[in-house]
């Protein structure tokens, strides 16, 4: 399992409900008997501009068109049935409803390419998310994998956090990770480490040596005031990313970790959920040179049953009316289902029911790995 979550997206301009659809017929019907049972003094035409502008907020320029032109016939009719229709009153009237109609159908018009622009905008994110973040295989060796990405905001589908998962000779290597920083720039980073380790990942190199390669990609020159990426507008220090890398040995019921200021996955074992706290834990990636510390693997039991939950901040640091943080160990630990699908589904309905509106305040990837027998 790979999903990409976000909130529901605005309904396509040109696909409206029935229901809002009969609103502007409705009003047209209602103005219309009530200015031809009116008094002679009293004129409730104007009123009937009201139904193109109402349809203009909902449907496309054809609908908007077609009843402003319901609305002119109307306002006609009324005209003929009252007095005649070369009557002055109502000649304004029916000339002052033609343009408010032609003015709301070209806004029609421009808030219905506003919204296919958007929604293609939308599509490339969904097209780059893809390539950035790849789906994972729902096995790999002893492994069942399984993953799911929650966008904070509607419109957005890609952001800083990242996963990903190899094969080697030995084993499996995994990533997560979480870029500081948000929008083009934090994807941008994002991609860099993704790249680096889905470049050497998989080669026969052991796991220091690989966050060493990992963080040699994102400094590209440590002697500069460059971020990751070779961002020269920034002051040192300033971009960096966290990450948990991970090798999973076929032959070993170990798990080796190195932590890089990530959040320590969590081990779910026999009803408890256990903090992989590392002795050592690494700088940030882009932050060796400052901390001036190497990278330095532990290696943790990891038994046949066991599942390793893998998360970014966006989880834990979710919070809901009163503020307080999502207890994430705490619900992991509760959770009496089998398998990583069903514990992520189960954890993603309870993070969005914990967060006000059923938002969250930032991006959040959750990772799970089951060893199985």
């Amino acid at each position: 399992m790979d999903h990409r979550l976000s909130y529901p997206s605005r309904r396509r301009v040109g696909e409206p409900s029935r229901a809002l659809l009969s609103v502007p017929f409705v009003l047209i019907a209602v103005v219309t008997a009530v200015d031809m049972a009116a008094p002679p003094d009293v004129h409730l035409g104007p009123f009937l501009v009201a139904a193109p502008a109402v349809t203009a907020s909902f449907a496309g320029p054809r609908m908007t068109g077609f009843v402003g032109v319901v609305a002119v016939a109307a306002q006609a009719a009324v005209a003929g049935a009252r007095t005649t229709l070369t009557d002055l009153n109502h000649t304004f009237q029916i000339i002052a409803l033609v343009l408010i109609s032609i003015f709301v159908t070209f806004f029609a018009h421009l808030r219905e390419v506003h919204e296919r622009q958007l929604t293609q905008l939308r599509s490339v994110a969904e097209a780059a998310q893809q390539v950035v973040l790849r789906p994972l295989r729902d096995r790999m060796g002893p492994l069942r994998l399984a993953a799911v990405y929650l966008a904070a905001e509607a419109e957005a589908q890609i952001g800083g956090d990242l996963y990903a998962a190899t094969r080697t000779a030995q084993g499996t290597r995994l990533i997560i990770g979480d870029v500081r920083g948000k929008g083009l720039e934090a994807v941008g980073d994002a991609a860099l480490v993704l790249g680096a380790f889905r470049a050497a990942a998989h080669h026969d190199v052991d796991l220091p040596a690989l966050v060493d390669h990992l963080e040699g990609a994102v400094v590209t020159d440590p002697d500069s005031d460059a971020g990751p990426g070779g961002d020269q507008d920034g002051p040192p220090g300033e971009a960096f990313t966290t990450a948990a890398v991970l090798d999973v040995p076929d032959a070993e019921r170990t798990v080796h970790l190195i932590s890089c200021g990530h959040p320590p996955p969590l081990l779910l074992r026999g009803g408890r959920a256990v903090p992989l706290e590392v002795d050592r834990p690494g700088p940030p990636l882009g932050l060796s040179a400052l901390a001036g510390s190497g990278f330095t693997a532990q290696a943790f039991p990891f038994e046949p049953g066991d599942m390793i939950l893998l998360y970014t901040d966006g989880v834990i640091e979710a919070r809901d009316a009163a503020g307080v943080f999502y207890p994430l160990q705490e619900r992991a630990a509760d959770w009496p289902g089998d398998g990583p699908e069903a514990l992520l589904r189960h954890l993603c309905r309870d993070l969005l029911a914990h967060s006000p509106g059923g938002r969250l305040g930032d991006d959040a990837a959750i990772v799970a790995i089951e060893r199985v027998g």
